[in-house]
């Protein structure tokens, strides 16, 4: 009985194991997509359902509907922004709104740096796409992370890295670690790889990527 119990628990097993390796990428885009439909709905319901006070008798009045218009207006609304604010006289109406914001004492630090996060996330340009390796969360151990900005220490002069490490699977949360631009390991991974790694745990990775920083001698031959 005990090699039958046995086989069938093996068998149990590989099956399980394959159901969580099919489903999951299937579960994790929907907890994505589930996450940014519920924020887009919360966005636009309070118009919607000021819209079926009026309108009762309408299809404002259905929750389904109201969820679905929500989404609706506040695509919509997305839309006419970025329209206006690629125009001439919406880039100086929101450079204005911006100039406001950054006298609020309190609002202006959590804007300008979410801004500047999105804007260095969002960059198209090569040298802004800087994705890294550095020793997390111990030494040996590597972390995917992205090089916002580069610092100098004060004391010694020696150059730091700022460098933020989402969390895999769920990169909406990071840390963020000040290091010496010496233990970074740039890699030549483009910000859509990288997303791609960290939203699929590794699953989805190109065939090589740069481990171990060089050393000084190979340094110095692919400087000659």
């Amino acid at each position: 009985m005990k090699p039958v119990l046995s086989r069938t628990l093996r068998s149990v097993q590989h099956s399980v194991l394959a159901g969580i390796i099919t489903i999951g990428p299937l579960f994790v885009t929907y907890l994505i997509f589930s996450f940014l439909l519920t924020t887009l709905a919360r966005a636009g319901l309070p118009m919607i359902q000021f819209l079926g006070t009026i309108f009762p008798m309408g299809r404002f009045a259905n929750p389904f509907m109201q969820s679905v218009l929500a989404i609706l207006l506040t695509l919509v609304v997305l839309y006419i922004v970025g329209r206006v604010t690629s125009l001439v006289v919406g880039r100086e109406a929101f450079g204005l709104f911006e100039s406001a914001l950054e006298k609020l004492p309190f609002v202006a630090k959590v804007y300008t740096s979410v801004r500047q996060l999105i804007d260095t996330m969002m960059a198209q340009k090569p040298s802004s796409q800087r994705v890294v390796l550095i020793d997390f969360p111990i030494a040996g151990q590597k972390s995917i992370g992205f090089l916002t900005r580069t610092l100098t220490d004060s004391t010694t002069g020696e150059l730091l890295a700022s460098v933020l490490l989402p969390n895999a699977i769920n990169p909406t949360s990071a840390f963020l670690q000040v290091l010496p631009m010496s233990r970074v390991i740039e890699t030549s991974l483009t910000m859509e790889q990288a997303m791609s790694m960290l939203m699929t745990g590794g699953a989805v990775a190109p065939d090589r990527i740069r481990f171990a920083a060089k050393s000084a001698a190979t340094a110095e031959t692919a400087l000659q």
